[in-house]
This record gives structure tokens, sequence and C-alpha cells, in this order.
């Protein structure tokens, strides 16, 4: 975490004052320090470079760490498969499977061969619109920002699709986060194996509730960040708080009439999100003004199953053939 980020921090529970104690920095980052509110006491760490300011109150379920832990206890029960999906050639394997030989190549180290891996499994995961489409969003994103020169707060980040465009394209201070230290953690990783640390920070934070002071943010960005926070009640709002200049949140949005996704949307509580109506109705009651730019249509298909690990998916929605709307919600 850099040490800018110090005077842009409040207690995430009740917005006191922090108060810090730095105990190891290099240079300007900060890699272990302890916080404590002055209002509150809650205490708040950095820990290995990564800021954490989780609240105890919210419910949160790190599914990145779940699902890692999930796929090693597997595979240590059942060394013939780890064996049958490294070991068999590449293009014999189903998307799926291609993926997590990809995850396991990632933890192991091999980020060069993780990485080819992984990008012969998206052209089999994904239609060709759908990777047309995100590819467009995401240099749609990077070319706005390139008329700043001022910190970006990536939100949500997840495995850092669109934090690795920008820290690759542009010389700019970003801030990387997620409620997942696990997955912040494999991210400074593959930034550090691209030469592109230098420049980024690492916050782990519940969106809900952020450590950020009122209009302290100038820009936020976001990719597919928003529909994937659990319960987000007042989300909008606490981001409107924080956020000064512009949210730029690559999304995508399906029909209102498509009934087969639509009932896992609403089973799952994403179709405040997933709907262009509902979504920019969420952005106005929060007291955003939104443009939705960049629009791009294309066919979504549901990915295939794992062969070797058997029935095994990579992406719950969509459940069944449709058109997705892609763009950027940009809202100020």
């Amino acid at each position: 975490m850099k040490d800018y980020l110090l005077e842009m921090l409040e207690c995430p529970d009740c917005y006191g004052t922090l108060e810090w104690n730095i105990n190891e920095s290099v240079d300007d980052r900060i890699l272990e320090a302890a916080a404590s509110c002055e209002a509150c006491s809650a205490s708040y760490s950095v820990r290995e470079g990564i800021g954490i300011f989780l609240t105890p109150d919210l419910p949160r379920n790190d599914l990145w760490e779940n699902v890692d832990n999930r796929l090693f206890e597997f595979l240590e029960i059942h060394p013939e498969i780890e064996k049958a999906l490294m070991e068999n050639p590449l293009e014999t394997l189903s998307p799926v499977d291609q993926h997590y030989r990809g995850v396991i190549l990632e933890q192991k180290g091999k980020y060069d061969e993780a990485e080819e891996v992984y990008r012969k499994a998206k052209e089999g995961l994904y239609t060709p619109d759908s990777i047309r489409c995100l590819e467009s969003q995401l240099d749609y994103v990077i070319e706005k920002l390139a008329e700043t020169d001022e910190p970006v707060v990536d939100l949500a980040s997840g495995t850092g699709m669109l934090a690795n465009r920008i820290a690759k394209n542009l010389e700019i201070p970003l801030v990387v986060t997620d409620f997942s230290p696990s997955v912040l953690r494999k991210n400074r990783l593959w930034f550090k194996r691209n030469g592109c640390y230098d420049s980024i920070s690492l916050l782990s934070f519940d969106a809900r509730k952020t450590p950020f002071k009122d209009g302290s943010i100038g820009t936020m960005t976001t990719c597919m960040g928003l529909p994937n926070i659990e319960e987000p009640g007042t989300l909008l709002e606490e981001l409107r708080r924080i956020v000064s200049d512009r949210f730029m949140a690559i999304s995508n949005f399906y029909p209102e009439d498509d009934e087969l996704n639509g009932k896992i949307i609403r089973e799952a509580g994403l179709e405040k999100l997933l709907y262009r109506s509902s979504a920019l109705k969420e952005f106005s009651k929060a007291h955003w003004d939104v443009e939705i730019e960049n629009v791009c249509t294309g066919e979504a298909r549901p990915s295939s199953t794992g062969i070797i690990i058997e029935g095994a998916r990579v992406d719950v929605l969509p459940a069944s053939r449709t058109d997705l709307e892609w763009c950027v919600i940009s809202a100020v």
C-alpha cells in the first residue's frame, strides 16, 4: 500500500480518524502497519503490503479462496485427476478443464504457461461476440483514463482483468481492491511478473463499507464488479459518497424477457444491476447522473462443463443462450 493513501483513508465502520503505527516500509510503500480508529477503537492493518479494512458486521463469502481451497483439496484426494489435467495435450481438454489446468500452473508459479492456458480456455469458454464486446469496453475505459494522471481506484477487481490493462497501458497510480485478501495476493504476483507493481496499491475492503473519506476518490472503475457484490443494499450510495468525479463500470445487461436466465438472476438477487432499466433507476436513486456509453451487443452462451473434473463450471450465467448488451456505465 502506497503512503499517499493515508490521507484518503478513515475508519470504514464509523468514519472516524485513523491513528497509524507503521512498522515496516520501503520507500513510499507501506509493508506492515496497524491502524486504530480514534472514535470507536476498531483496528485495521497492512500485512504483506495489503491494506485490510474489513469490518466484522457484514456477511461475506470469499469465493476466490473457497474455490481454490476446494479445488486443491479435491486434487489432493484424487491425484489421478490432477495428472490427467496436467499431462493430457492441452487441445484435448475441455475449456473448463483447461481453465483449471491454468489455476494449477498459477499455483505452482508457472505464470507464462498459465497465461497461455488461460488464453486458450477463454476462447472456448466464451463466444466471439462476448470476447469482442468485453475487449471493446476495456479499450474504451483505457482511452478515457488516458486523460488523467490522478490515482484511480478499481473496485472489486477480482482477478484483475481491468486493473492489469490499466497498469500495463497507463502510468498512473492505481489502487486495486477486493474484499478477498487471497485474490489480492494472487494479483500481486501477476503484477510483479508483468513488471507493473510499482504504481499499484492493494486494499481489501467491503464495497458496501469502504475506508475512504468523503469525495477522496477522483476516478473509480470496475469491470463486472457490481453484480458480484453480495447483498449490495446501499452500495451505490456509498460509492457516491467517496467518488468526487466519475465512476466507470463495465457491465452487461440481460434482456428483461429472458425467463430462463431471469429465474437465476432473481434467485441470486442480481436483478437490480443486471437489467438496464433497474440499474439506471438504482443509480438515479443514489444521486448519480448516468450515461450508457460504448454499447455493444452480442450472443452469449453457457460455458461448457468439465470432463476430467466432471460437471465443473466456470460461470453460472448465462445458463441459456441469450443476447447481452455490453456497455460502460459512466456516472458522475
